[in-house]
């Protein structure tokens, strides 16, 4: 199954961001996006991976639910009892393969989510990778981001690398932002890696209303906090959208674009919401940036592809994809 991405520098921006078309136009506008990324081939099937992947998930929904953390860490230095694939980038770089990765799930969902993006970590070679489950009762993002950073904390505290890095999918991604942003979080967290969250809020939240959905709003009192100024942010951004994603509507709210932050937007076709974690695309993208560990985003590690580094520069063009292949990549990791 063949996927297309396009990774884009994320262009300076000056205040908050606007949401055109705001209202009910601009949410049937945001339908007609989707129906028209649906109505390709590449978006029949990505539609159909996304419905075998939610079958799956919930039988795997379950076990998620057993334990609020699972750890996957390799032990000792020895590693010639692994295969190839796992042993190459210890041996290169012995620190990016052991920098701890905290896995953040979203909203009503379990560790679980992750399943595949977990194996697909460890079979290139990254060393300890944490998911954790917070609460399906979770009714405030800010909480939630506290609760993210003791967890941060504890690893750190654990492991003795002062810098881990966290991949948040949907709402997760938004928790983990407001930490790094607004609670001091990027002094732990080296890079915010986001799959399909909201960063400029969704109207599929007008579907409920309580005080979380209405946090996810575009224009919100959070939506507005995230986008004030942040100062001498240290995280570096990976952010994934798709436009056939059906919950964050519209599909370009899944970008984050903030002049202060070191982003990096990675646009796909024809992947859900849900298949954003097992999109081969992805993880393979996500490797490549976390295989290397400098501040800027320079390559520093031999045989991975480069990461542009300079802060909210201009639009790359198509043919140059730092965070996964152009074109076309297998549509499962």
């Amino acid at each position: 199954m063949a996927l297309a991405a396009c990774a884009a520098r994320t262009p300076r921006q000056t205040g908050t961001p606007r949401v055109r078309g705001e209202g009910p136009r601009g949410f049937a506008a945001a339908v007609g996006e989707v129906a028209g990324a649906l109505l390709t081939p590449t978006g029949l099937a990505g539609a159909a991976l996304e419905a075998t992947w939610m079958g799956l998930h919930l039988g795997l929904y379950p076990l998620g639910l057993l334990g609020n953390r699972s750890i996957h860490r390799r032990q000792g230095y020895r590693l010639g009892h692994l295969p190839p694939s796992q042993r190459g980038l210890a041996i290169r770089n012995v620190e990016a393969a052991e920098t701890p990765i905290l896995l953040v799930h979203g909203m009503v969902d379990n560790r679980s989510i992750f399943t595949v993006l977990r194996r697909g970590l460890v079979r290139r070679g990254f060393g300890r990778i944490e998911t954790i489950n917070y609460s399906i009762f979770t009714g405030d993002i800010r909480a939630a981001a506290a609760d993210l950073g003791a967890e941060v904390e504890r690893i750190v505290e654990e492991t003795g690398y002062e810098r881990i890095h966290v991949i948040g999918h949907s709402m997760g991604g938004l928790i983990a932002r407001y930490y790094v942003t607004r609670l001091g979080g990027d002094q732990h967290v080296h890079t915010l890696v986001t799959l399909g969250t909201p960063h400029q809020g969704s109207y599929f939240a007008y579907l409920w209303d309580n005080g979380l959905t209405r946090q996810l709003r575009p224009g919100s009192g959070l939506m507005r906090e995230l986008a004030a100024p942040v100062k001498d942010c240290q995280t570096r951004f990976l952010v994934y959208s798709s436009d056939l994603d059906q919950v964050v509507v519209p599909q370009r709210n899944a970008a984050l674009h903030h002049p202060d932050l070191d982003v990096h937007n990675v646009v796909l076709h024809g992947v859900g919401h849900m298949s954003l974690p097992i999109t081969n695309t992805v993880v393979h993208g996500i490797s490549t940036a976390l295989a290397h560990l400098d501040t800027s985003g320079a390559t520093v590690t031999p045989g991975v592809s480069t990461l542009p580094s300079r802060r909210g520069a201009h639009r790359a063009k198509s043919g140059n994809s730092p965070a996964g292949s152009l074109g076309s990549a297998d549509a499962m990791a």
